[in-house]
């Protein structure tokens, strides 16, 4: 469980102190996703309606750590359990939480949380799953196991993407305008396919499973490339773990273009646009256990 949504191989590449390589670059766009959204992820823990500072906090699908750190940041009396089922992934935490000199402050767990049993996550204040219940293949299970495990009054807060980011103007690529949006859409029809809860309205589903949704928000995320050295790699990064899996899905003649943007030599680069912008919105549910 994590924040990227195409799971498949992808291949390397580097661009001054940022690099995006490994076995899949999953962890890598975690990282990326991490620090261009870091404002907006401060935000929606800014935004918790929680009546006293948590001590105790569980990041269910914690991926390298962005939500992790946010709430370290935003609580400073607080412990978080990051778990997730990535060995990978629960590694790097580690490493980002000693660099930070937070790793008393931070306990791992490896579980697979499609599980019917999970571990034991002690008695949390605060539950905290982005991007990461639409995974789940039994999400009203884990709803369940959430509020059965949550301190009474405690609070959940799910946090789940509109899909993947667009970057590029809609006119792009000159000979090819509306690319993204047709790359996007064969991507979605694949999906859909195989994570059914992607853009579901988890507030029944929350309150089926004995929740009282106390507030909703949709945050609009509109980022200039500008702002960033990553974004252009963000966007590199998750547009080819999207060609990796939609390649025969789309037309010769895009899947030319889309290639064209993604060979970091070609002077059609996406590294070397500077109208990029990242595009997405994210929809927070804060759900309390009564």
């Amino acid at each position: 469980m994590n924040q990227a949504h195409t799971h498949a191989p992808r291949h390397g590449a580097s661009h001054g102190r940022h690099q995006v390589r490994g076995t899949d670059g999953q962890a890598e766009i975690l990282d990326l996703d991490a620090e261009v959204l870091a404002e907006h992820i401060a935000s929606i823990t800014a935004w918790l309606p929680l009546k006293t500072g948590p001590r105790q906090i569980v990041d269910l699908g914690c991926g390298t750590g962005a939500g992790t750190f946010a709430l370290l940041d935003r609580f400073p009396d607080a412990h978080v359990t990051a778990v997730d089922a990535s060995a990978e992934h629960l590694q790097r935490l580690h490493t980002k939480a000693c660099a930070r000199g937070v790793q008393e402050r931070v306990c791992t767990v490896q579980a697979d949380l499609d599980e019917a049993v999970w571990p034991d996550l002690g008695s949390p204040d605060l539950v905290w799953a982005s991007a990461s219940m639409h995974h789940m293949a039994h999400p009203d299970r884990a709803l369940r196991t959430v509020h059965d495990a949550l301190a009474p009054g405690g609070l959940f807060a799910v946090v789940e993407l509109a899909g993947h980011p667009r970057f590029l103007p809609e006119n792009a690529p000159k000979d090819r305008p509306g690319l993204e949006e047709r790359v996007h859409a064969a991507a979605d029809r694949l999906q859909a396919e195989h994570m059914p809860h992607r853009g579901a309205d988890w507030g029944p589903m929350l309150t089926a499973a004995g929740f009282t949704v106390e507030d909703e928000r949709t945050i609009a995320v509109n980022i200039e490339a500008s702002r960033s050295e990553a974004i252009g790699l963000y966007a590199l990064g998750i547009l080819q773990r999207i060609r990796s899996v939609i390649a025969e899905r789309i037309s010769p003649e895009d899947l030319t273009a889309l290639d064209q943007l993604l060979d970091t030599s070609s002077p059609h680069s996406i590294l070397r646009r500077d109208d990029l912008t990242v595009r997405t919105e994210r929809t927070v549910w804060a759900a309390r256990h009564t």
